[in-house]
């Protein structure tokens, strides 16, 4: 698992519970009286240009704040979606940064106890490591403040439940994560050794049959070199014995019957 995917899946898990807070406490704060909130508005408005007339950017952001209002108004039944969603956007992030906090720890675990093989240099990992965590640690401080102080009482309930609740799965998770952790690293270096040993063997296996086919080429090359400059040895890859060589001169006498 790669700290910074998490980390960017926590992060976007974040600005999506940022916006449906915001919505809806948007959809919230125009729900009910409709009327009211309208004619606070044109109140407002009015006494803000008594004195000097509003300008045409001026009325017209007035004019899109009360159709804003009278469509969110509209939309009172779609808070139980956007709180469902919610409670599906935290925890997305408390998962992701479940993870990311246990993947870090077990990183830092590792740079304590064995060499560092990674890309970037020892320094920058770790820096990258630390600020990644401190934003984690920041991300869930503005969730909390938003939801609890800045938002309607119930998605401060909604972050109580959910924040106690992915706490305890988080430590569960977080053993679970260093187990799988440890044991693909197990796994990654028992494959590496496998693949060091098959190249070495391949490397002997190369040289061995470079050597076979060095050797045949010689045998090949001396038997050439002694067939042009020895013809009377014959022209097989092994000359021929004195014997042999006897034997052909000798004339063949034939029998009859």
């Amino acid at each position: 698992m790669d700290p910074i995917t998490l980390f960017a899946m926590a992060n976007a898990a974040v600005s999506a519970v940022k916006k449906g807070c915001q919505l809806y406490k948007d959809i919230k704060g125009a729900a009910g009286d409709v009327k009211g909130v309208l004619k606070d508005l044109d109140d407002q408005f009015h006494n803000l240009h008594k004195d000097k007339p509003a300008t045409v950017a001026q009325k017209n952001a007035y004019i899109e704040e009360k159709n804003r209002v009278i469509e969110l108004n509209k939309k009172q039944g779609e808070t139980a979606g956007i709180y469902q969603e919610l409670a599906n956007y935290l925890g997305d992030f408390f998962d992701n940064m479940n993870k990311c906090m246990a993947v870090i720890e077990e990183e830092e675990r590792k740079a304590r106890e064995e060499i560092y093989v990674g890309d970037a240099s020892l320094g920058r990992r770790a820096l990258q490591l630390v600020i990644m965590k401190k934003q984690l640690e920041q991300m869930k401080v503005e969730l909390r403040e938003m939801m609890v102080y800045q938002a309607p009482p119930e998605l401060g309930a909604l972050w109580t439940d959910v924040s106690v609740m992915m706490d305890e799965m988080g430590k569960q998770q977080k053993v679970l994560i260093t187990r799988q952790m440890q044991k693909e690293a197990a796994q990654e270096k028992r494959r590496q050794a496998r693949m060091k040993r098959l190249t070495e063997e391949a490397i002997v296996g190369f040289i061995v049959m470079v050597g076979i086919l060095t050797i045949g080429f010689m045998f090949m090359w001396v038997a050439w070199d002694r067939q042009q400059k020895y013809p009377q040895y014959g022209n097989g890859i092994f000359p021929k014995t004195e014997r042999q060589r006897r034997e052909e001169a000798e004339p063949q006498v034939y029998i009859g019957r």
